[in-house]
């Protein structure tokens, strides 16, 4: 049965990312576009917070988490096989300082990834949008015309291969190997008008394209001990070296009409020469990352922590794309969150065996428009449900956030997220006890 659900799972997901875009922001038009990796279900129904590790679900922010203690439920002779699979449904509602306001929404696959013991190595490998690019916008003039006409879709995506060892009871350390592809498309329309201020019948349209592709690693340390006989202190580190990514670009212009609808027909396209501007192909920097966490807790009961991270986005440059009202700061986010179980191993009483969990975070995204920096908030809700056996289960999650601002004419994104993933646990060999 389980299995069933995973292909019925899996096949919702590929149909509904392939359909629609990973996102509607309007700030999705900047840099690579916005930020889908974000975590686990469980990570983000705890406001982002990713040092807490165990043997039972995958950890996608930390590459030491792949290994871990063998349990006493397996004879203390392994650990469990893990398997993992999300997506999420996002309704938002953009609004700016003139009262508009506008009704969006997105469904996306969030990730797919596997991870298995080796001994006192651990394995883990999957697949992930890193980030989406999914925007329509318009600008008007004083007479509610339209004078530009935006257009993206696209992102960039991570295969990851990562392995972690086991150097003692408490410790862990591990490395991820991230190969990123995927592309970026987006076209703009400046719409021309005759000396009536009618829109002419034919416009102009730019067209770009950029092929992306590169490696970068992620490294971990994650580390628990026990500070009494029943509080475990757990804390985390991770860091990604700063790397880059080759861009391949192209870049057309065409002649379009206008319907009456508002559907663009082409008429005729020309290709830019972009390798004689010496833009065929460039490099985009993806800046060094750095987080570190701690927290408390009572193992199986209840878990309460912190974590920072920052990222130097001011190292990131992208010379196809930028613009004169954009430029990039340092970005950082801060989390803090936890989780309650009321009773593990409650023989009556399923909501007992529930993980419920809480957070909030705050992040400054490193992206400044028009000397206004775009800062994101969120609170989220989820809960663990036991499914099957072997401790599989369903993780529920929901997420209240804001992003952006109204000041200097911009736009403030307001959302409501839900997450939904089915993270599984096998065994794929045990040792005999009779010949």
């Amino acid at each position: 049965m389980i299995r069933k659900l995973i292909i019925v799972f899996i096949a919702l997901l590929s149909i509904s990312s392939f359909s629609q875009e990973g996102t509607a922001s309007p700030y999705s038009f900047y840099g690579i576009g916005s930020l889908k990796l974000k975590g686990t279900v469980e990570n983000r129904s705890m406001g982002g917070l990713s040092i807490y590790t165990d043997s039972i679900h995958v950890n996608l922010r930390n590459p030491a988490s792949f290994t871990g203690n063998d349990l006493l439920s397996l004879n203390n002779e392994s650990r469990p096989v893990k398997y993992t699979v999300a997506g999420s449904y996002t309704s938002g509602t953009l609004k700016n300082d003139d009262s508009g306001t506008a009704n969006v929404s997105t469904t996306t696959f969030d990730y797919l990834a596997l991870a298995f013991p080796v001994g006192k190595f651990g394995v883990g490998l999957g697949l992930t949008p890193y980030t989406a690019v999914g925007y329509q916008l318009e600008t008007e003039n004083a007479d509610g015309l339209t004078t530009n006409r935006f257009n993206g879709q696209g992102g960039l995506n991570k295969a990851f291969l990562g392995a972690a060892y086991q150097i003692s009871d408490n410790l862990s350390v591990g490395i991820n190997v991230q190969y990123n592809f995927g592309n970026i498309q987006n076209s703009v329309i400046e719409f021309r008008f005759d000396e009536d201020e009618v829109p002419l019948l034919t416009q102009s349209r730019e067209n770009n394209r950029s092929d992306l592709s590169g490696l970068n690693v992620d490294i971990g340390v994650s580390y628990k001990t026990m500070i009494s006989e029943s509080l475990e202190f757990v804390s985390g580190i991770t860091y990604t070296p700063e790397s880059n990514l080759t861009s391949q670009n192209e870049r057309t212009f065409s002649t379009v009409a206008i319907a009456n609808s508002g559907q663009e027909i082409v008429r005729n396209t020309v290709e830019s020469d972009l390798e004689a501007q010496g833009l065929q192909e460039t490099d985009l920097v993806l800046p060094a990352k750095f987080s570190i966490g701690a927290g408390i807790g009572q193992p199986r009961k209840w878990f309460v922590g912190a974590e920072y991270e920052s990222q130097q986005i001011s190292n990131f440059e992208n010379i196809l794309y930028q613009t004169s009202a954009t430029n990039y700061e340092d970005a950082y986010r801060f989390s803090l969150g936890g989780f309650f179980i009321p009773e593990y191993n409650a023989f009556s009483g399923y909501f007992k065996r529930l993980v419920y969990r809480a957070g909030v975070r705050f992040e400054k995204t490193g992206l400044v428009i028009e000397q206004e920096s775009i800062d994101e908030f969120g609170i989220s809700f989820g809960v663990g449900v036991p499914v099957g056996e072997f401790f599989s289960n369903v993780n529920l999650g929901a997420e209240i956030g804001r992003r952006g601002t109204t000041n200097n004419n911009l736009i403030q994104e307001n959302f409501i997220n839900f997450q939904i993933s089915l993270s599984l646990n096998d065994r794929w060999f045990q040792k005999r006890k009779y010949d």
